[in-house]
């Protein structure tokens, strides 16, 4: 959600253009459009689903239970909005600043919230089944989700900060607009470490659960580690392109690259379209996969 030039900040905006005809769409965004539309027919019913049926969850550990319902949450948070983000990105934003910065604020805070989760669930896992212990139950529950949630919000504030309403050619636009590239470049250093380190953080933990038990019968079934593997791959292939493109940007901006720039923001909303497709894969992986779990 950057703007172009990220030295210039256009921060009030008097007009904004009516309803674009289909004619003239904005076709550059047509990639991400097609990415959210999947991301929110396949996500909203899975994880309604998950709320309401909450399949294998007798199986589970009343901590695996609460992060798995805090995920759903967090990935509604950010789907359920997806339709007046996808009109938007191929027509023009006609909602206001403030809901620019509020639902650019919650995107935020659902992308982190789900990535700690994520990677609390695959350490959870780790630590139960390696170490036979549960270290995460010597915590409050409500303290662990209140730590989480704290964390999203605070790590989201440059989105009511910096979100802003910005013309390009016939459209206005809902952009990330910063006073100086030092700034932009902090927030995306700041990305690009999170979305490293929960990648790095849940590999080894099913990377290194799968060397300590391998000779246990939760190995020993094929389907069992094909849904595993499964797990780590969609995670990284569908999260690495989102950290990746950061860190071009990072990378564009401290070497003042116009052309790498320019690759960053031609890549980056289709990259970070493609992290909501993932939870629907991680959730049914994790429910599918508890049972054998508790009997390794």
């Amino acid at each position: 959600m950057e703007q172009l030039n990220s030295t210039v900040v256009i921060s009030n905006i008097s007009s904004s253009p009516g309803y674009p005809s289909p004619a003239s769409w904005d076709f550059r965004s047509l990639a991400p459009a097609v990415v959210l539309s999947l991301s929110f027919l396949l996500g909203v019913p899975g994880n309604i689903a998950v709320i309401i049926l909450r399949p294998n969850w007798q199986q589970m550990s009343r901590l695996s239970q609460i992060l798995m319902l805090n995920l759903a949450i967090s990935d509604l948070i950010s789907l359920l909005p997806l339709p007046l983000w996808i009109y938007t990105l191929l027509c023009s934003w006609t909602l206001g600043l403030v809901l620019c910065k509020l639902l650019a604020y919650l995107a935020y805070c659902s992308l982190y919230s789900s990535q700690m989760t994520v990677t609390a669930l695959s350490v959870q896992r780790y630590l139960k089944v390696v170490y036979l212990q549960r270290y995460f139950h010597h915590v409050g529950l409500k303290k662990l989700l209140a730590l989480l949630w704290l964390a999203a919000m605070i790590l989201s504030i440059h989105a009511l900060v910096h979100q802003q309403l910005t013309p390009d050619q016939n459209w206005t636009r809902c952009r990330t607009g910063y006073s100086s590239p030092a700034q932009q470049e902090a927030v995306l250093l700041t990305q690009t470490l999170m979305g490293f380190l929960c990648c790095f953080v849940m590999a080894f933990s099913y990377i290194g659960l799968h060397r300590k038990v391998n000779q246990a019968a939760f190995f020993n079934n094929p389907q069992t580690t094909r849904l595993i593997t499964s797990i780590i791959v969609s995670f990284n292939v569908l999260w690495m392109p989102n950290n990746i493109t950061s860190a071009l940007g990072v990378a564009a901006i401290s070497l003042k690259n116009e052309g790498l720039l320019k690759f960053y923001m031609d890549s980056k909303n289709t990259a970070g379209a493609l992290w909501r497709l993932d939870r629907v894969q991680y959730k049914k992986g994790y429910e599918l996969t508890q049972p054998a779990v508790d009997t390794a």
